[in-house]
C-alpha cells in the first residue's frame, strides 16, 4: 500500500478532527443505550410517572439527560419506543442544590460549566442551542436554555430543591426531570406543575435515604401510571470487575447493596436474603430428559408474568430458564408471545384468579388462554398436599412457597439464568413490611412460586404420555428429591 502524501495526511487529520468535533458536539448521533436505559425510555409510552432507581455510577443522570435532549430537539432515533412530543415541550430539570444542578444536570445537558469551550458537548447538540440565560449570583449556572426543536423552539429551565416549594409555584411543564430524590413537598409541587399540560415526571436517583415516602410509593404502592426501573452495576458494562471490587471494599457493609444495586437499605425485610451471585448463572443447555413446568401470574391491573423452569432430577436443581413480563396486552397477544417461548408445550401453573369469568364471552381466563393454545394445567394452583392427603388440599398460602424456594437457594439447589434481568429486578426489591410480604411489583416472584411448587406436574417435553398430557403427581414423586 502506497504511503500517504503530506497533503493526504493533512486532509486525513482534518477529517479526523472534524469527526471528533461532531461526536463531541452531537452525542445523540453516537448514543447506544444499555438495555436498562431502553426499557426505561420505552416505559414512558404508557407511564406518566417514572423512576430509575439505580446504583451509583451506572449513568442514571446521563440516562435522564439523553431523554431530555431527545424531547427538546424532537430528533428521536429509530429505536425509540417511549414518550414523544410532537410540539416543542417545556421541561424542568432539577437537582438538590443550585450548585449541584449546575454540576450534574446542567453539565450532562450542556457540557462542563467551567469551560466556555465545552458549551454544546453535553446531551443537547451544540447546533441546536438557540439561547442561554445565566442564573444571577451563581457562577457558570444557567437558568433557561432555548433549544431548536423540529417544530419550533423548546425550553428547559433549571431548578433546585433547596429553593423551596414557593419557587416552584406557577411552573407549567410537559416534563419534569428530578435528578436525585426530592423532598416530598418538592415532588408534590412537581406533580402540580404538570397538571395543566398533562405532563410527565421522570426521576433518576440512588435511594440513599432508605425507604422514604417516594421510594415506598414506587416499591409498595405502585399505581398503573407509575413505573419503577432498577439498574445495578451488572447492567452497566463500563463498570469493570476491578472497579466494582475497589469500590465495594471501601464501603461499609450496610451500604453495599444500595450503592451497587440501587436498592434501599431494607435489611432483614428482604424476602430472599440471598446474594445474587449464589443463584445467578450463565445460561446452560437444557437436556431433553429434564422435567419442565412454567407458571403464570395474570395481569389485570398490572403486568402478566410468566416463568419457565427446568428441573434436573439427578442433581435436584431447579433452573429459572426464562422470565417475561407483558404490560397492558390483550390475551391473544399475550398467548402469542408465550407460545413463542414454549408455553404451548410446557404445562402452565396458574392461580385462582384464572377462574374469573370474562364479562363478554362468559369464559374463564384460564379457558381463554387454553383456547389460544397455551398448555394450562387443568386445575388452579395449590401447594403440594401433605403426605397421604388428596391433591388440592395444600392451600394457596404464600409463605410455604417462599420457604421452599428460600431453602433451595441456600442449599445451592435453585439457580436463575442471568439473562432474566427483570426477574432479578423484582428479586432485589421483594421485601416485607411489619413481617408481611409486600405484594407489589412481585409478578415474576409469584409466577416463579407457582411453577416451583408445581414440580409434581412437570413433564419431559418430548415424551409421549397416554391420555392427558399432564402426568399424575405420583408418577413423578420418586424423582423429586426433598420436595
Amino acid at each position: 500500500m502506497a504511503e500517504l502524501t503530506r497533503e493526504e495526511k493533512a486532509r486525513l487529520a482534518e477529517l479526523l478532527r472534524e469527526k471528533d468535533r461532531r461526536q463531541r458536539e452531537n452525542k445523540l448521533l453516537s448514543f447506544k443505550p444499555y438495555k436498562f436505559q431502553k426499557q426505561f425510555y420505552a416505559s414512558g409510552a404508557n407511564h406518566k410517572h417514572r423512576l430509575l432507581m439505580a446504583a451509583n455510577r451506572v449513568g442514571k443522570s446521563y440516562s435522564g439527560a439523553m431523554e431530555v435532549a431527545y424531547h427538546l430537539t424532537g430528533l428521536y432515533p429509530d429505536w425509540w419506543e417511549g414518550l414523544r412530543f410532537n410540539t416543542p415541550p417545556r421541561i424542568i430539570a432539577a437537582g438538590v442544590t443550585t450548585e449541584r444542578t449546575r454540576d450534574v444536570v446542567q453539565k450532562e445537558l450542556m457540557g462542563d460549566p467551567t469551560d466556555p469551550a465545552a458549551m454544546g458537548t453535553g446531551a443537547i447538540p451544540k447546533s441546536r442551542i438557540v439561547n442561554t440565560v445565566r442564573r444571577a449570583g451563581i457562577p457558570n449556572a444557567l437558568s433557561v436554555v432555548t433549544v431548536k426543536h423540529i417544530a419550533g423552539n423548546s425550553k428547559v429551565s433549571f431548578q433546585a430543591y433547596e429553593s423551596g416549594k414557593a419557587a416552584w409555584m406557577g411552573n407549567n411543564a410537559h416534563l419534569v426531570w428530578l435528578d436525585e430524590e426530592p423532598p416530598e413537598e418538592i415532588y408534590t409541587q412537581a406533580l402540580r406543575s404538570i397538571v395543566d399540560l398533562d405532563g410527565n415526571i421522570m426521576m433518576t436517583f440512588t435511594p440513599e435515604n432508605g425507604v422514604t415516602g417516594i421510594v415506598k410509593q414506587y416499591m409498595q404502592e405502585l399505581k398503573p401510571h407509575q413505573y419503577l426501573q432498577n439498574a445495578t452495576w451488572d447492567d452497566a458494562p463500563h463498570i469493570t470487575k476491578d472497579v466494582k471490587e475497589q469500590i465495594l471494599s471501601s464501603l461499609p457493609p450496610h451500604e453495599r447493596d444500595m450503592r451497587s444495586k440501587g436498592i434501599p437499605v431494607i435489611g432483614s425485610g428482604l424476602v430472599y436474603s440471598i446474594q445474587e451471585d449464589l443463584i445467578g448463572i450463565d445460561p446452560i443447555p437444557i437436556p431433553d430428559h429434564w422435567r419442565r413446568i412454567s407458571g403464570i401470574d395474570f395481569g389485570f391491573d398490572h403486568a402478566t408474568a410468566w416463568v419457565n423452569i427446568a428441573y434436573d432430577p439427578e442433581s435436584d436443581v431447579i433452573y429459572v430458564v426464562d422470565a417475561v413480563k407483558i404490560n397492558k396486552t390483550v390475551i391473544p397477544e399475550i398467548c402469542s408471545i408465550l407460545k413463542r417461548k414454549g408455553a404451548d408445550k410446557i404445562p402452565v401453573a396458574w392461580p385462582h384468579d384464572g377462574l374469573k369469568h370474562d364479562s363478554y364471552s362468559g369464559r374463564t381466563v384460564r379457558d381463554m388462554y387454553e383456547q389460544e393454545g397455551v398448555k394450562m394445567l387443568p386445575d388452579k394452583f395449590t401447594n403440594p398436599p401433605s403426605p397421604g392427603m388428596p391433591e388440592g388440599s395444600g392451600g394457596i398460602g404464600i409463605e410455604a412457597g417462599v420457604a421452599f424456594i428460600h431453602a433451595r437457594m441456600e442449599q445451592g439447589l435453585f439457580k436463575v439464568f442471568k439473562t432474566n434481568e427483570e426477574w432479578f429486578q423484582e428479586f432485589r426489591l421483594y421485601h416485607r413490611k411489619n413481617g408481611k410480604i409486600v405484594d407489589k411489583n412481585d409478578d415474576l416472584m409469584a409466577a416463579t412460586r407457582y411453577a416451583a411448587l408445581s414440580l409434581r406436574f412437570a413433564i419431559v417435553a418430548n415424551r409421549k404420555y397416554s391420555g392427558a398430557y399432564i402426568p399424575k403427581p405420583q408418577e413423578f414423586a420418586d424423582e423429586l428429591v426433598g420436595y
